[in-house]
């Protein structure tokens, strides 16, 4: 797909800039009143008074012209490939797989099934599609034969020819059904189907009409009603040809403001940086918060360490019972700030301070919580465990003398024995607080939570999300037993010493408060529901009324409650709509128990018309990583799957921001980017339809002398352009996306990625376009691409001169 970028030529149209063909084609595209430039694609439609084929009566086909002129260079060609590059590229590879077939049969004959032609050259998941190049490659000879080394060899040497002529051939006598010679309509409609199936697309009957009448009117120029190999050739040449790069766009508002800010070309040109530079850059507020929290906890260790070093209970218990509590000032300390980054109203009152956003890493708020929470296992461990096995025998095994002089008066001069000890309410309420800890930390790491495979069944019944949200409320009891706990110390008497209470009176007091105004806060606003939507994937759309009161900034959340389902249970679910806007949007995937339910309610009251649809509550706004994107003039949002969401808000919120400036006409120095980029990677084709109107409202938005906004669309169930697989769906799509300005896989204007996205080219094309910018990165998604991204920032931040930062929405 073809994306703007910042050049020189000010004003003038992109169609010939952005064309799949090269420039010395015919760019003297028909244009009309419904001609549309937008989100990074240069849409080109055909006049009106056209033909089926889109053409002006009378009219030939520039297309055509271009195409049937011979076109650009063989090169193009030999990018057609017939084998994965990961697999069967080399013959020693196909050969292993062929000879692990006949030793798994331990046969004398060395040859195999035709049906295992898929798995020898690497095409098992497309067996249909190797089938039928099984057929091309034996042209007349019977199919079902069996293969022989030799043969395969010589398949392989067809496939990886360095002869062009040879694979376009081979794709021709694919399509080739009846192998007459020629192709015709109905050997395409079989070949699309094929190509569909492969690439896991459904397509209807009338679309398969429509393409493959597109493609012999484009290239059936004497209305033969079949087409030969040169234009099979061709056919391939509008596909292979399709640049997937970050395109140069025409200079334009955006520009001229990134020039006014210093960036692009007449900007400052930094010198890049080291990598422990870059590093401490895009770390630097966690390292000092974590480093803060560390010297804390090793301070309050040492000086209770040091205050037992000097008491009478060092007599009896030495170095042990100086550390236990030094663990245990550790404990209180924890206790009380793993409770803050759970504060959902402050954390998001506090990121719209710019003085402390700019020193708080507020979007790892839940790391940081895991972090505390780590911390608290350490010191359970060290305080509990200390006092178990050394402690409390060493008190009941020791000396009556030296425990008559140092700490018998704490026990009324009744030496205690192991049994006595845990049998105190210290001990008791201590052990039964490890053992509610123990059960809330299991039930959330990640594998129960999630309830992940590698779990045996019978556990993962009895976990899940639902089983972590109910077990963490243990807590409550947790510190109701921590507050016993410290008023029982039989090693002190003195009540200042007993601090618990102090350290944890206002976390608790300010969490209790927040859950109260949540309570309140969701009972007041009147939510109406004014539009529900289900779409493929089990998607549920929701529309709400903006209650009245209600102010957020693009990216945040909300957390929605459904009384039907539980009358306890809040979601988070990122707002789509824009602050502008007068509802609120959601997108709900079912993905749990929870979500699953409520799709299905939906479901049924849409089926019934009835539009009785089930109360909802909110509460919000809540901030979110994505919130900071206003801290930079270009930001990069990449979205997996329904990872999407948190920047469908910042999109129109860009829109609008920039419509404002073409509306007065002014350029102001206004907060926000002025150039956002969407990477949306999916991997169903089905999902497209989740996000369509939004697409087709942006499109309609932008202008051809803007591009605020490029929109980018990988199908990673697709196989790459120059796969042989998807060949003809790409020139299909480069050809219909030029009649009718609509792309055959999203339904919309902007054109679909083949595959999965190549991130380093793409950070490589954004860094040149954006020299020495400082651009936001903002994902939401699975953690191993996040880190792949972090990697790429911290790379091109240290070898070039663009600023790359990172940042995953975590929730």
């Amino acid at each position: 797909m073809e994306t703007p970028g910042e050049s020189p030529g000010a004003g003038r149209s992109s169609a010939s800039a952005l064309s799949p063909w090269p420039s010395s084609s015919p760019s003297s595209f028909s244009s009309s009143s419904d001609s549309s430039s937008s989100c990074g694609v240069t849409v080109v439609p055909v006049s009106c008074s056209t033909n089926e084929a889109g053409l002006k009566v009378g009219e030939t086909c520039p297309v055509r012209e271009f195409l049937l002129d011979g076109g650009s260079g063989s090169f193009i060609i030999e990018k057609l490939r017939f084998l994965d590059s990961s697999c069967g590229r080399e013959w020693k590879q196909v050969e292993d797989r062929f000879d692990r077939i006949i030793l798994n049969r331990n046969r004398g004959e060395p040859a195999v099934k035709w049906s295992e032609f898929s798995y020898c050259v690497g095409m098992q998941k497309s067996p249909e599609f190797a089938k039928e190049l099984l057929r091309a490659l034996r042209g007349r000879s019977e199919l079902k034969s069996d293969i022989t080394k030799t043969e395969l060899h010589d398949f392989w040497c067809r496939m990886t020819d360095s002869c062009y002529y040879s694979r376009i051939q081979i794709f021709f006598d694919m399509c080739d059904r009846d192998m007459d010679g020629s192709i015709d309509e109905l050997d395409i409609k079989q070949m699309i189907l094929l190509s569909a199936s492969t690439n896991k697309l459904s397509l209807t009957h009338e679309e398969v009409e429509e393409y493959a009448a597109l493609i012999m009117d484009v290239l059936d120029t004497d209305e033969l009603g079949y087409i030969d190999l040169p234009q099979v050739e061709t056919l391939l040449k509008i596909g292979l040809s399709k640049d997937q790069s970050l395109a140069t766009a025409p200079h334009s508002m955006t520009s001229h403001r990134h020039d006014r800010l210093g960036f692009g070309p007449s900007g400052p040109n930094r010198n890049p940086m080291l990598r422990g530079e870059a590093l401490l850059r895009a770390n630097w507020r966690r390292v000092w918060f974590v480093l803060l929290w560390l010297i804390v906890c090793l301070v309050l260790f040492t000086w209770k360490f040091i205050q037992y070093r000097q008491r009478a209970a060092f007599e009896v218990m030495g170095y042990c019972v100086c550390t236990a509590k030094g663990a245990a000032e550790t404990l209180k300390f924890n206790m009380a700030v793993i409770l803050l980054p759970v504060c959902r109203n402050t954390v998001t009152w506090l990121r719209t301070s710019h003085p402390i956003n700019s020193v708080i890493p507020f979007n790892d708020n839940i790391n940081f919580h895991k972090l505390v929470a780590s911390g608290i296992v350490i010191g359970v461990i060290l305080h509990g465990g200390i006092h178990l096995v050394c402690d409390f025998p060493r008190i009941s095994g020791s000396d009556w003398s030296i425990f008559r002089q140092t700490i018998g008066a704490r026990f009324q001069y009744h030496q205690p024995s192991y049994i006595d000890i845990l049998a105190t309410i210290e001990v008791a309420s201590g052990i039964t607080m490890v053992i509610l800890m123990a059960v809330a930390f299991s039930l959330a790491t990640k594998w129960p939570r999630r309830q992940s495979s590698p779990l045996p069944r019978s556990v993962r019944r009895v976990t899940g999300y639902n089983t972590f949200w109910y077990s963490h409320h243990l807590f409550v009891f947790v510190y109701a037993l921590l507050i016993v706990h410290s008023m029982f110390l039989f090693l002190t008497n003195n009540v200042y010493e007993k601090t618990t209470w102090m350290y944890i009176a206002f976390p608790v007091l300010l969490y209790t408060g927040e859950r109260i105004f949540r309570a309140v806060r969701s009972g007041f606003y009147n939510v109406k529901i004014l539009r529900a939507s289900t779409y493929p994937g089990k998607v549920l759309f929701l529309s709400f009324s903006k209650p009245d009161g209600f102010v957020y900034r693009s990216g945040m959340s909300i957390y929605v409650q459904c009384p039907q389902i539980s009358p306890f249970e809040w979601h988070p679910f990122s707002l789509t709509s824009g602050p502008n806007e007068d509802h609120l949007s959601v997108h709900i995937r079912s993905l749990g128990d929870w979500s699953y339910d409520l799709y299905s309610i939906f479901q049924e009251a849409l089926l019934s018309r009835a539009n009785k649809y089930p109360k909802l509550y909110i509460d919000g706004p809540y901030g979110a990583a994505s919130q900071d994107y206003v801290k930079y003039d270009i930001v990069v949002l990449i979205g997996l799957g329904i990872g999407a969401t948190p920047f469908l808000s910042i999109l129109k919120d860009v829109m609008h921001k920039m419509d404002s400036e073409i509306d007065t006409g002014e350029y102001r120095h206004t907060k926000g980017p002025s150039k956002a980029y969407l990477f949306w990677v999916t991997r169903e084709h089905s999902s497209f339809a989740w996000f369509q109107d939004f697409i087709r409202d942006v499109s309609k938005k932008t202008s051809q002398n803007q591009w605020a906004v490029e929109m980018h669309n990988f199908l990673t169930c697709m196989y790459k352009e120059d796969d042989a697989r998807a060949a003809l769906l790409s020139a299909i799509q480069v050809l219909y996306h030029a009649k009718r300005g609509t792309d055959i896989i999203s339904k919309t204007p902007v054109r679909t990625h083949f595959a999965r996205p190549n991130w380093f080219r793409i950070f490589l094309k954004l860094s040149r376009r954006h020299r020495g910018a400082r651009i936001g990165v903002f994902y939401c998604g699975a953690s191993g691409l996040a880190r792949e991204l972090e990697s790429l920032c911290t790379k091109f931040s240290t070898k070039t001169a663009t600023r790359f930062v990172f940042h995953k929405e975590h929730y």
